[in-house]
């Protein structure tokens, strides 16, 4: 059975984020259902996720994950896939743990094959609901609609940073680009904070520097990165070789991105649009958001982007202040925006 009982009290702080995902993002209806997923961690901030969703109107169940399932997850238990199933609108905001991806790609499955407006909030926590859940995201979307249909006519891409990242991408007109400002749609679903465009490149080379933040469970053992970055040296797409004073960051990444045949091809290159987003805190959900690229390796998204490949891991790597240019017309200049 769903569980239904809150756990905590409503954080009045922890409202407007809620309310901006709820109303804003996600746009539920009182006629419409939606399934909310979450755990033990998270469930002060769901708290007042599931209070939003009471104020609106909307039939709801609600799953505690641990409840459900023993963690980390093996599989993502049947009756919540089952219940999701039922809904037109879903949340999923927990904890990641090692080996989850493939529990948390079944759950997408559902949303995917049955078009659920989904908003995906991966390690969410109280900084993330008091700054990058607090964005306007009605501009936040039509920065990344004027960004997103410049990059539709780009070729090449190419960005550098102060801190030695010179990195260029090459782009096919059949590989689609995907925005995902926080306005979510049945089209796709989207990660909370919103604010970023992506694709699967056609190929890339060159050197990205990850100053900021890396993806996954790795980023809750290794934070910010400022003073022990990783240095990629990626070729046709490819990582070559890894470089970081942080031995125990460098193996843990190579293990990762030695996971399956494509576990260290580039699927992903991203720009981030959310302008509330100034700085890097440690976490991959909001991070990713911050104007300026970053990119993934592993899965390319390819129900989304149309690649002709997939990987059972994805990892994002984040860097700072960059410099962006697209077929060679400056976009961006030391992190800000010049579109």
């Amino acid at each position: 059975m769903p569980d239904r009982a809150y756990l905590h009290p409503i954080d009045p702080q922890l409202v407007p984020g809620a309310r901006n995902a709820i109303d804003v993002c996600l746009r539920l209806q009182p006629e419409e259902r939606i399934t909310i997923i979450t755990d033990s961690a998270t469930r002060e901030i769901v708290a007042a996720l599931q209070k939003e969703v009471e104020r609106i109107g909307s039939e709801y169940s609600l799953f505690v994950l641990e409840h459900h399932a023993r963690r980390p997850l093996k599989y993502m238990p049947v009756i919540i896939l089952d219940d999701l199933e039922c809904s037109q609108v879903s949340i999923f905001a927990a904890q990641t743990q090692p080996g989850e991806l493939g529990a948390r790609t079944e759950m997408t499955a559902v949303v995917n094959h049955h078009r659920i407006r989904h908003a995906h909030m991966v390690n969410i926590n109280r900084e993330i609901m008091l700054e990058g859940m607090r964005a306007d995201f009605v501009k936040v979307d039509q920065l990344s609609q004027r960004l997103v249909e410049r990059a539709r006519q780009a070729e090449h891409i190419a960005c550098r940073t102060p801190h030695g990242t010179e990195f260029e991408a090459e782009f096919s007109p059949t590989l689609k680009w995907v925005k995902t400002s926080g306005i979510i749609t049945r089209d796709k679903w989207g990660n909370l904070p919103g604010g970023e465009i992506f694709t699967a490149p056609m190929n890339t080379n060159g050197t990205f520097v990850v100053d900021g933040v890396v993806g996954d469970y790795l980023c809750e053992r290794f934070g910010d990165l400022q003073y022990a970055p990783l240095t990629i040296e990626v070729e046709n797409n490819r990582i070559r070789s890894l470089r970081s004073d942080n031995k125990d960051l460098r193996d843990e990444f190579r293990a990762y991105t030695s996971t399956d045949e494509n576990s260290d091809r580039v699927g992903e290159f991203a720009i981030g649009t959310n302008t509330a987003c100034t700085r890097v805190i440690g976490h991959i959900l909001q991070d990713e958001k911050i104007p300026g690229v970053h990119i993934a390796f592993g899965h390319p998204y390819a129900e989304h982007t149309g690649a002709n490949w997939v990987s059972k891991t994805h990892i994002d790597c984040v860097g700072r202040d960059f410099d962006i240019w697209f077929d060679g017309e400056q976009v961006m200049e030391q992190g800000k925006f010049l579109v």
